[in-house]
């Protein structure tokens, strides 16, 4: 049996259980997590030794203890959720007699293909779990050893509780994985891309079932005429330095000109993480010997996720230009205002076209835990279907269920 029949035969079996026991199912992995650290960490480890410590991906890589802890714990959240599934979603009675309802019920079996990033194993097999799917896994060579072990670790606490094990599978790391994933016509209902542009182009491009696009996030945050400079400094921060490798980490700063005066002060604490800052020509002006690490621009500066400590400076004259410079090279993904004037918040919620649109926040909030959804299996930056984070609902589809009493029609 191939992988796709086993993942296909698997997603029956799963969408049968009780909410119960998937619920239960996810608890017990989250105990072997922690009652096995040693062996992920270890798996890990190999990994790590094959990677530059310097290179700005080796945290994403990274497991640690406190990692697998909060991995757990997630896991738990998840399986605390109400259940997304038989969810009735319309319900009405036509006028001949015959009732309709719409109901939630799972996809069947999703693919997800991700990169160095061990973590997205446990959170997609958590989510297709508790909504009812399968999954097929197919992730980066960079963390190979890390995944092999943690779905090892899930099959055999399947196996423990006399569940499928093709609940979850992994594929080889390889390109011609991908290729076999893409076109699993009548096996494979749904394929999500976890990562950057050059994958989810290749996905979308190449794909023969229907997939989602993800993850690819150029964020933008723009400095209003009216913004808060304590605010602007602690948004610009965060949204930078927290975790440079993940797709919600700020990749342009746009600032007012009439704010340049400023300007020096509200990047200053980028300067204690080193964070390397291409400025257009007025914003090199105005940083040229009160910033530590900078250089001029390039086109190219703009539109970059650069996933790196290294962000773009771009400077505007009007709220206009902000909004057409998003429109230009943003994602989608998540773009942010910093401001004091609600009726420029309004435009910017409401012309900014992106999954989300933060107002005096900083944009690492796009995340699947802090929307409260326990954990995610992307960031949708799509508008057909799921937009922004992925939790449970967006693991489903729907059916319609109707109910007569032999009505026939003419």
């Amino acid at each position: 049996m191939t992988p796709f029949e086993s993942a296909r035969q698997a997603a029956v079996r799963v969408a049968l259980l009780s909410d119960a026991e998937r619920s239960a199912a996810l608890g017990a992995v989250a105990d072997a997590i922690e009652a096995q650290a040693g062996a992920l960490l270890a798996a890990n480890a190999q990994d790590l030794a094959r990677m530059d410590a310097q290179n700005p991906l080796y945290d994403r890589l990274k497991l640690t203890l406190d990692r697998l802890r909060g991995i757990a714990a997630d896991m738990r959240a998840v399986a605390a959720l109400p259940s997304p599934l038989g969810r009735t979603l319309e319900d009405r009675t036509l006028p001949n007699g015959l009732r309709l309802r719409k109901v939630s019920v799972p996809y069947g079996v999703i693919g997800v293909i991700y990169e160095a990033r061990p973590n997205v194993t446990f959170d997609v097999f958590s989510l297709c779990l508790r909504s009812g799917n399968a999954c097929i896994l197919k992730g980066g060579a960079d963390a190979d050893a890390s995944n092999r072990a943690a779905v090892s670790l899930i099959r055999e606490t399947l196996a423990q509780r006399g569940l499928p094990d093709g609940a979850v599978t992994l594929l080889p790391p390889t390109h011609e994985a991908v290729g076999e994933l893409l076109g699993a016509t009548g096996y494979v209902d749904l394929v999500i891309p976890r990562g950057g542009r050059r994958l989810i182009d290749y996905v979308r491009d190449h794909a023969r079932v229907p997939c989602i696009e993800t993850g690819a996030g150029v964020v933008n945050t723009y400095f209003d005429r009216l913004g808060d400079l304590e605010y602007g400094r602690r948004i610009v921060l965060n949204a930078k330095t927290r975790r440079v490798s993940v797709c919600n980490a700020l990749d342009c700063l746009i600032v007012h000109r009439d704010r340049l005066g400023e300007l020096p002060a509200l990047v200053e604490p980028l300067a204690e993480h080193r964070v390397l800052l291409y400025a257009d020509e007025p914003a090199y002006a105005a940083l040229q010997g009160r910033y530590p690490l900078l250089e001029r621009a390039t086109p190219a500066s703009f539109g970059t996720e650069f996933m790196d400590y290294k962000m773009a400076v771009r400077t505007v004259s009007s709220l206009d230009e902000a909004l057409a410079h998003i429109a230009r090279y943003g994602s989608g993904h998540s773009e942010s205002i910093v401001t004091a004037d609600p009726a420029a918040a309004e435009r910017f919620r409401v012309e900014v076209d992106a999954a989300c649109v933060y107002v005096n926040a900083p944009t690492s909030f796009t995340d699947g835990a802090q929307f409260g959804l326990g954990a995610e299996i992307g960031i949708s930056t799509q508008k057909l279907g799921a937009r922004g984070p992925m939790g449970l609902a967006e693991l489903t589809t729907y059916k319609w269920l109707i109910d007569g009493e032999a009505q026939i029609r003419p």
